[in-house]
């Protein structure tokens, strides 16, 4: 398979691949352990590159030969030959290396609506990659055929910085989307594909669980003009028991992108008995207000059981719509209610006369009442990127 014939076969699929839990191969062709080309080639692989961020760990008897990775707050010390937790990363001979540099595993050409960001180009397309691995380990993860699977158990294709660039301009994206596993795992390629993308004049959004470390991210932070955060609760008991990670470093991830000039939109998957009562979701509401203001979108999405947590029912949509009265009534402008037909939750309103400003139906997008940035009635100010 060729890279166009790659890219193709990702865009026939389409937007559903993903929605389901999904990706472009059939499981039976993901698990096979087949190596690609660029694998068997007795030229070095593209995939393994040096990775930034970590140091060699000081020479003794615990620790010869290891590295400490920096990337994420934990801080992983892989000894010879060994992986990092996400997967993405590995000791070779004291070096840390990433194995996912262009290593796509997925390519499809979204809806900007599907990550979601609605206050980002609306109506744009987006041409959406991952690779594989994730440093979250999500019991309720979507795609966790990518996300929990090793590098060299994927089917693959190498795309350079340079072709993702050609490819999404040939797709007609307006921006090429980081997504599906977790982006910062394959921080590097999404560095050097950024920056060309911002040089050829195409935006980039990351579409994170926002555990990551303040360096990596300031460096982010200068190339990608978007960032999705997936606020999994607003407890720490919930990011250690549910998804391995911690809480405080994903409030700091926030409250960095907020200080910077990276549009930010924020996520939250409602899980019945888990993260979903009133006073949970006003005290994230209070305390995003504080650290992004009250402009800052908020999407609240429903949950269906799917991986490892499969015994809980899907989120009533009454839930759903507490969430958002809860949201608005803590002084959010703008709240979203994501997979729940027929509810106006998806149309953005004017702060000040409360008309409709953009109007969804799925993924049909309606911006006639968006006059450059502003409110075609009463003209205020439309927080977002247009």
């Amino acid at each position: 398979m060729n890279r166009r014939q790659f890219i193709c076969n990702g865009l026939k699929l389409g937007t559903a691949a993903l929605t389901a839990g999904s990706a472009v191969f059939s499981s039976s062709e993901l698990l096979t352990g087949k190596k690609t080309a660029a694998e068997t080639s007795p030229i070095a692989s593209p995939f393994i590159r040096k990775a930034s961020h970590w140091t060699s760990l000081k020479a003794d008897s615990a620790s010869t030969g290891s590295v400490k990775c920096e990337l994420c707050p934990k801080g992983c010390t892989p000894g010879p030959d060994q992986l990092g937790d996400c997967k993405a990363r590995i000791n070779k001979a004291g070096e840390l290396k990433t194995q996912t540099y262009g290593r796509i595993v997925t390519a499809h050409n979204d809806p900007v609506e599907k990550k979601p960001l609605y206050h980002f180009h609306p109506g744009s397309k987006a041409f959406s990659i991952a690779t594989a691995g994730c440093n979250l380990h999500c019991r309720f993860c979507q795609n966790w055929t990518i996300s929990q699977a090793l590098p060299d158990s994927l089917k693959a294709q190498y795309i350079s910085p340079q072709d993702l660039v050609l490819q999404a301009r040939k797709a007609g994206s307006d921006s090429i989307a980081y997504t599906y596993n977790e982006p910062t795992v394959f921080f590097e390629y999404m560095m050097d594909s950024a920056s060309a993308a911002r040089e050829a004049g195409l935006h980039t959004a990351m579409i994170s669980a926002g555990f990551i470390q303040q360096p990596p991210l300031l460096e982010l932070l200068r190339v990608l003009s978007a960032i999705k955060i997936d606020l999994k609760s607003f407890s720490d008991d919930f990011y250690r028991e549910i998804c391995s990670a911690r809480l405080d470093p994903v409030k700091r991830t926030i409250a960095a992108i907020a200080q910077s000039d990276t549009w930010l939109e924020i996520v939250v998957l409602l899980i019945p008995t888990l993260n979903d009562s009133r006073d949970e979701i006003l005290r994230l509401c209070k305390w995003l207000i504080s650290v992004a203001g009250d402009s800052v979108p908020l999407h609240f999405s429903r949950f269906f059981p799917t991986y490892k947590l499969r015994t809980l029912p899907p989120t009533p949509p009454a839930t759903l719509l507490m969430a958002r009265e809860t949201a608005l009534e803590a002084g959010l402008k703008n709240v979203y209610i994501g997979n729940l037909p027929g509810s106006d939750g998806a149309n953005t309103f004017c702060p000040k006369c409360r008309s409709t400003v953009i109007s969804r139906a799925g993924y049909t997008v309606n911006t006639e009442n968006l006059k450059n940035g502003k409110c075609g009635k009463c003209g205020a100010e439309i927080a977002g990127k247009f």
